[in-house]
């Protein structure tokens, strides 16, 4: 019998990953898309006349098997992954898509689906019922179910094609990452970077059995080299390799794939009636429709480009001052802002780090998590994990009850993509009376420990795992009945809200005593550093902005228009940012061959979220500053009416009963120092 087929009989049924063998997927895959199929047929032959409960609630918990399979080996395939892992991604993913299809193209479940639908008025069902009806309902209706069968049959065969591609995307980016090193030997080249990043590159040529150093594409290792080396040349050097990536004319290059993505998107978006993949998404988001999410991201950049235009102006000055740099290139941006930083504020990460180890940050979100939700975080060595690196905790309520098992992967590897997500290994969902509690997992690339020191992070690295910690709560405080509403299944550009407001923990004194403490003295931060973080927050905010505000930019142009007329992706890039663009290009260089959040994740026409939840998170945060940050009437509110509520209810809604109002985007502007 296949382990991954049938109940886990491992604590709190956790995923038993090493008893997992990798031949197990496919077949365990295959029996679980069997199982789902027989679930929907039984839904079909149902003879009864369709209600709420034998066919919405019936379709919603089927094929529940093969959704735990699938996430535990997909979130495997993004933290763990190896040629073989990608191998079974490519056959695999087509089979997924066809279940997915056969279920949404099936025009008598969809009748059944419409005539509970159409009563809908008369059922006295709850918020969330009548929310997951409405899902249901728009997932057949958006995906296909009323198209003619020529228009199925091509749907389907987009539907594969993109699955695949994206994957394919997704690859050639980490074959890229994975491909380059800067290997070093001569000691001059090391002028400038700190001692924890030469003894990292050290450790690294050690294990690779070469001398001298070598620094990667993966962040904790480029970015300290882009921020502190001296020599101009090697920062040009790996800021252009990192700037290639899958854009090289080589086995890799993904300029096709992006391309043949954007055209299939729309294709598929016209198919359904809708003008642009941008409209076919934003039917069910917040934002609403393109028109909307261009007027917001070109309101702020009309508010943010005059300060970045400043900010730009001073840098290039005190570069010119410092080095006598005419004009500042790419590679030189994070060198000079890091120095102009230290010069304004006398402020460095290295003078930062040693008050964030990693385990005394992680520790630092868990007891705010504790003053601001009840929770407590107790980690444990008897539930499975998926590699050495990876720590397993119980979460617990006030009263002692099981609310959650979390999982935290910090630390890159061969097999885990760049960058900081959450997932979720089970989801949280009321069945039969049992409240099924969720396993969450943030998985982040930080510096890793090296023979002499514990791993430090930067205050960025802090801000992102707090980021990270925000959406984990969102998963972990989940109280729904159905699976699809519940934790982070909200609309897109509400689920940055969790995330982004827990980051302004971060710059707040009394937060920051809980944690922020020498490694080696337990010293705790000192108040003049505490004030300088908070000065520094707005540290050229115009021109980081601005370069959200591009990559947002970028998305729409690719998803709001008919992309058939672009032949060159790179020319079609440099256009669309020319109005956001300070540095000068770098022709070998092109970005939307690595937009991974776009082209393989799943924010496509959705980047923009990530500053229309900021607008919120201002919003929010001021409301917990007017009453304390560790207020327990305001933190109760966001655990009740945010937090524990999912997607069972529309955003906006959910956010009023929290806040009493509608979110005022003067708060971010202020916050910003952008009015």
């Amino acid at each position: 019998m296949n382990i991954l087929t049938k109940y886990f009989s491992t604590k709190h049924n956790t995923a038993p990953f090493s008893k997992i063998k990798i031949e197990d997927f496919v077949p365990a895959i295959t029996e679980g898309i069997q199982l789902a199929r027989t679930e929907i047929d039984a839904i079909v032959a149902n003879p009864e006349k369709p209600t709420f409960e034998n066919t919405i609630e019936a379709l919603e918990f089927s094929g529940q098997i093969l959704d735990r399979i699938t996430s535990i080996f997909f979130n495997l395939n993004s933290a763990e992954t190896s040629d073989e892992m990608q191998k079974i991604a490519q056959e695999v993913s087509p089979m997924l898509t066809e279940l997915s299809n056969d279920i949404t193209l099936n025009t008598a479940l969809f009748e059944k689906i419409k005539t509970v639908y159409e009563q809908k008025d008369s059922l006295n069902l709850s918020t969330e019922q009548a929310m997951l009806l409405d899902k249901k309902f728009k997932n057949f209706s958006r995906n296909g179910a009323l198209l003619t069968d020529d228009k199925k049959t091509r749907l389907r065969e987009i539907d594969t094609e993109l699955a695949k591609l994206k994957l394919t995307f997704g690859e050639n980016v980490l074959a890229e990452t994975n491909a380059y090193e800067l290997h070093l030997t001569n000691e001059d080249d090391l002028k400038g970077l700190p001692e924890g990043v030469i003894e990292g590159a050290r450790s690294l040529a050690k294990s690779h059995n070469k001398e001298g150093w070598i620094f990667t594409l993966d962040v904790p290792s480029y970015l300290p080299f882009v921020t502190y080396a001296e020599n101009r040349e090697l920062r040009k050097t790996l800021s252009i390799a990192y700037g290639k990536k899958a854009f090289q004319n080589n086995e890799f290059d993904n300029q096709q794939n992006v391309l043949k993505i954007a055209n299939l998107r729309h294709e598929r978006a016209n198919l359904l009636g809708y003008a642009t993949h941008a409209h076919f998404v934003l039917e069910e988001r917040m934002a609403q429709n393109p028109e909307k999410v261009k007027s917001f991201l070109n309101d702020l950049l009309i508010k943010a480009k005059p300060a970045a235009e400043r900010e730009f102006q001073q840098l290039t000055l005190f570069a010119k001052k410092l080095d006598g740099i005419d004009q500042l290139q790419k590679w030189d941006g994070s060198y000079y802002s890091e120095k102009l930083k230290q010069e304004l504020f006398n402020l460095d990460d290295e003078k930062l780090k040693p008050y964030f180890k990693l385990q005394n940050v992680q520790n630092g979100a868990f007891t705010i998590a504790n003053k601001l939700f009840g929770l407590t975080f107790t980690e444990v060595f008897d539930i499975d994990k998926y590699h050495e690196d990876v720590h397993t905790f119980e979460v617990s309520d006030a009263d002692g009850n099981l609310v959650a098992i979390f999982y935290s992967d910090f630390f890159p590897r061969k097999g885990k993509r760049n960058g900081a997500w959450m997932t979720s290994f089970k989801p949280q969902y009321v069945k039969e009376g049992v409240n099924e509690r969720p396993h969450v997992s943030i998985v982040c690339n930080f510096t890793k420990p090296t023979e002499t020191k514990p791993s430090l992070l930067t205050f960025n690295e802090v801000t992102t795992l707090f980021h990270e910690f925000g959406h984990a709560l969102h998963g972990m405080l989940a109280n729904t009945t159905y699976p699809s509403l519940s934790g982070t299944s909200v609309y897109w550009d509400f689920v940055e809200l969790p995330s982004q407001v827990m980051e302004n923990w971060c710059y707040e004194p009394e937060a920051l005593a809980l944690f922020a403490h020498h490694y080696e003295t337990g010293e705790i931060i000192p108040q003049e550093y505490v004030d300088k973080i908070k000065e520094s927050a707005n540290f050229l905010e115009g021109m980081a902005t601005l370069r959200q505000l591009s990559f947002g930019l970028l998305d729409m142009a690719f998803h709001s228009n008919n992309p058939s007329g672009i032949t060159d992706v790179k020319v079609f890039e440099k256009t669309t940012m020319d109005d956001t663009a300070l540095y000068p290009d770098v022709a070998e260089n092109c970005m939307s061959v690595s937009f991974s959040h776009i082209f393989q994740g799943g924010y496509s026409s959705g980047y923009y979220s990530y500053k229309w939840a900021e607008v919120l998170d201002a919003d929010a945060f001021a409301y917990f500053q007017e009453k304390g940050i560790f207020n327990k009437e305001v933190a109760d509110k966001f655990k009740n009416f945010v937090l524990s509520q999912g997607g069972t209810d529309q955003p906006m809604t959910l956010y009023k009963k929290f806040r009493g109002q509608e979110p005022k985007p003067e708060a971010l502007l202020k916050r910003a120092g952008l009015i």
